[in-house]
Order: C-alpha cells, then sequence, then structure tokens
C-alpha cells in the first residue's frame, strides 16, 4: 500500500537565499573560489551567537551567490525538499540587493528563479511566488531603489514587497514612500516587525505602512491592546517558531504564544523563516507547533488555509490550492 501524502503545508515568510543549506554553501564556494572560512562549526553548521552574527554569517554565506545558474539551483533545491514534505505553496523573500553586489541584474535574477519555479511546478505540483525585499539597516533610499525596480520590472511571479533586515534601524513611517511606490505598482506589502523589536514596532508598522501581513510580529502581546487589534483588522501574522527559539525570544515552544495568538482569533501562519541557519524546515516547523501545543491535524490544516487565503497571488491558485487541501483531508483516514 502507498503511504498517504504528507498533510499539505504553505509558508508565507521564507527568505531564499537563507534556504541554503551548508553542503550547498561549500558546493557554491567550490564553484566561485569563495572562502567561508569561520561560518560553520565542528559539525558543519553555521555558527552564529547573536543576531547581528547571523546576519555577517548570512552575507558571507551569500557571497558564494555568484550566478542567475547559483539562485536556479538554490531554488531547485528548497523546492524540491519542500514538496517531499508536503509543502503547497510559498512565498520567498528575494533581496536584489545580494544579487547586485555580484552583478546581477534585478530582471535577471527573477528570470532565473522563475525558471526553476516553473520546472518545480511542472515535475512537482509545488506553486511559488516571489517578494521583493529591502533591507531595513540599508536605509530608506535603498528600500524606495528596491520598490523602483519592482514597479519598472513587472513580472507575474513577483506578487509582493517587504522589508527585512535590522528591525532597530529606523521608524516604519521612514520606509512609507518605498511602500507608496510598490503598493502603487499593484503590489501586495507586507513588513518584519514584532521580533526583535516589542509590540511597539507592530503597531507602527500597521498603522504607518499598507500592509496587511506582518512578519513574525510574535511580540504582540506584550500589549494586550494590539491583538484584539490585529484580529479586528484581519492582519495576518507570518509566524516562524523555530526562527524565535533559536533567536532566544523564548525559552521553548511551550512558551511560544502561538497558540494563545489562535485563541485569541489572530489569522496565524507558520514559516521556517531561514531554515538552515535555525537547524528546521517547514515540515519541522509544523510538527514542532502541533506536538507541544497539541494541535490537531484539522487545526495544522486550517493553518494551512490562513496561509493561502492570505496569499499575495491571484485568486485562481488560491481556489486550487484550498480544493486540493480539501480533498486532502476528504481522502485522509481519521482527519
Amino acid at each position: 500500500m502507498m503511504a498517504p501524502d504528507p498533510l499539505p503545508m504553505a509558508e508565507l515568510h521564507c527568505h531564499l537565499e537563507g534556504t541554503v543549506k551548508p553542503a550547498l554553501a561549500r558546493t557554491l564556494a567550490a564553484r566561485h573560489g569563495v572562502d567561508l572560512t569561520g561560518i560553520f562549526d565542528d559539525h558543519g553548521n553555521y555558527r552564529w551567537r547573536t543576531f547581528a552574527d547571523f546576519i555577517r554569517v548570512y552575507d558571507a554565506m551569500s557571497e558564494a551567490v555568484r550566478t542567475p545558474e547559483d539562485y536556479i539551483d538554490i531554488t531547485r533545491a528548497y523546492l524540491e525538499e519542500g514538496a517531499a514534505q508536503g509543502l503547497r505553496y510559498s512565498e520567498l523573500f528575494v533581496s536584489p540587493f545580494h544579487a547586485r553586489r555580484c552583478g546581477i541584474s534585478y530582471t535577471t535574477l527573477i528570470d532565473a528563479i522563475a525558471e526553476a519555479i516553473g520546472d518545480a511546478r511542472r515535475r512537482l505540483g509545488v506553486h511559488a511566488r516571489l517578494i521583493a525585499t529591502c533591507v531595513r539597516h540599508l536605509g530608506a533610499d535603498h528600500a524606495e531603489d528596491i520598490a523602483r525596480l519592482a514597479e519598472r520590472h513587472p513580472h507575474p511571479l513577483v506578487v509582493g514587497f517587504g522589508m527585512g533586515g535590522d528591525e532597530n534601524h529606523g521608524r516604519p513611517k521612514d520606509y512609507a514612500r518605498a511602500y507608496a511606490i510598490a503598493h502603487g505598482a499593484g503590489l501586495h506589502v507586507t513588513a518584519h516587525a514584532g521580533e526583535l523589536a516589542g509590540a511597539d514596532s507592530v503597531r507602527a508598522a500597521i498603522d504607518d505602512l499598507p500592509i496587511t501581513r506582518v512578519g513574525h510580529g510574535v511580540r504582540a502581546h506584550e500589549d494586550p491592546a494590539l491583538l484584539p487589534e490585529l484580529a479586528a483588522r484581519a492582519i495576518t501574522l507570518e509566524l516562524c517558531p523555530g526562527s524565535n527559539l533559536a533567536l532566544g525570544l523564548f525559552g521553548s515552544m511551550r512558551e511560544h504564544p502561538i497558540k494563545a495568538y489562535l485563541d485569541a482569533g489572530l489569522i496565524v501562519t507558520i514559516s521556517s523563516d531561514d531554515p538552515p541557519f535555525f537547524h528546521t524546515d517547514i515540515r519541522r516547523e509544523y510538527d514542532h507547533v502541533a506536538h507541544v501545543h497539541g494541535l490537531s491535524p484539522e487545526d495544522m490544516l486550517d493553518i494551512t488555509r490562513n496561509a493561502v487565503r492570505s496569499a499575495f497571488c491571484g485568486d485562481g491558485l488560491k481556489k486550487t490550492l484550498l480544493a486540493d487541501i480539501d480533498a486532502w483531508q476528504k481522502a485522509a483516514p481519521g482527519v
């Protein structure tokens, strides 16, 4: 008897460059003669201690990503692994800044990634879309530059604009012009907030930027008045529990507020963020949350549905994905 397909998953918060596993990083480094000394521990994993150190290691690893072919290999590896685990849909943050450093233009970058996405869809049935991302600690001018790139060079797979980087740099309203450009170009928008900074960061992001989703938002509970506001405004939280634990925001999964957020009526999704850096992947995220917080397969399917409904893709694909999830549930014994 064939094993049933794994429970369908979808993630909205995953940095493409952050999916590169150490083995692939070494392959790319050897391909281009890049020295990655110092970024791995004795077990071959990425070595970092603080968020600033994580950014340093992340940027060092990214130096080994030099060509469009590298981006094809990275995207293919991520989608192949995800599809085998039950991933049906993913939105990937892509940083034109990192590509530009090695001479890859925005259009060349997007075309390369799109090639791999199309191949994965045809071979594996997994769908993906892209979110062009600026780096907050590089400032407002940089953010506007990335927004202009996405505006000038529209692509059917680029459906959003976002902002990562050091959340404590500047204020959300400093980046309002960049968001206006992207939003005016028809892109959906999201922003990292409430990860390294507290609930005030979330409030500022949802008040000063035209976002419908918050990247992380895991510290929103520090302001009790914010949770009902997030629920009332139907703001989706792109939660990344494994990332939160690795960065020391919570001591254990039991302390993580995801169950409290669900109970409060918030729209919650689960993602892997930068999976190999945090010793996780999307399947581990789903399994760990379900096990520790006592969530049923039906509960986890509802989280997948949250992600699909909150996705930046078109309504046609959402309808297809939701129908696939319903069909899986109907066919799954005891679910």
